[in-house]
């Protein structure tokens, strides 16, 4: 039995998918939208936990989708924002994942999740995937006060389940998230979906790998 723990937004969720539903609304400028609405989502995260301001994920959904739309020229209505917000409320999965997270809780492995994600967020997430009763225990960083990768963050596994850092293998899309898992002891596998250039070679991943099914290769 082992325990796997998994970012969420990038690695189980797909981030992109509500600008892609929405993309025919928003215009040919949809996917330099929804990228700079994810950057300055993370950035926001970062930049809350520096300063050491407590903030809710969800505000800054809001506001990093308020910059994101101003960056690429306006054009987006109000009703197509509030459309936006509801859909990544509720993301696609990315097509492995229930086979593969099914796979290991039957096998008898433990499952959770680990994200910045406000604890509702991650529940409305969980529940449009059809995940439900897939994982042990969703943990969010709200209880931590801070954002990854916050080595507070990654202790909340270990208040969780126990043991030492070394028996989690912790599965993210985000190489900055490995890299703040790996200095926290973590085993660490780099779900590196888009082929992304590698980064932060002294905090280097165990493993790295397309997607989750590698996972079902793992003793």
């Amino acid at each position: 039995m082992r325990l796997y723990v998994f970012d969420a937004y990038g690695t189980l969720f797909d981030v992109h998918a509500a600008a892609e539903r929405h993309k025919d609304a928003i215009g040919p400028k949809w996917q330099q939208l929804s990228q700079t609405w994810r950057t300055k989502h993370i950035e926001y995260s970062w930049h809350a936990s520096l300063i050491g301001r407590p903030a809710m994920f969800w505000s800054l959904t809001e506001r990093s989708l308020d910059h994101a739309i101003a960056a690429v020229g306006g054009g987006v209505s109000s009703d197509v924002r509030a459309k936006l917000l509801a859909a990544y409320r509720a993301m696609d999965a990315y097509p492995e994942v229930r086979e593969v997270l099914s796979a290991l809780k039957a096998r008898g492995d433990k499952l959770a999740i680990l994200s910045n994600g406000d604890p509702d967020m991650l529940a409305d997430a969980v529940r449009a995937a059809g995940l439900d009763g897939l994982f042990d225990a969703v943990l969010s960083v709200w209880s931590a006060g801070s954002f990854k990768p916050s080595m507070k963050v990654y202790q909340l596994v270990i208040d969780r389940f126990g043991g030492g850092p070394a028996d989690v293998s912790f599965q993210s899309s985000n190489r900055w998230d490995i890299a703040g898992a790996k200095a926290f002891g973590f085993t660490c596998v780099w779900i590196n979906r888009t082929g992304a250039l590698d980064e932060y070679a002294d905090l280097a991943p165990d493993r790295a790998v397309r997607d989750l099914r590698a996972l079902l290769d793992a003793v």
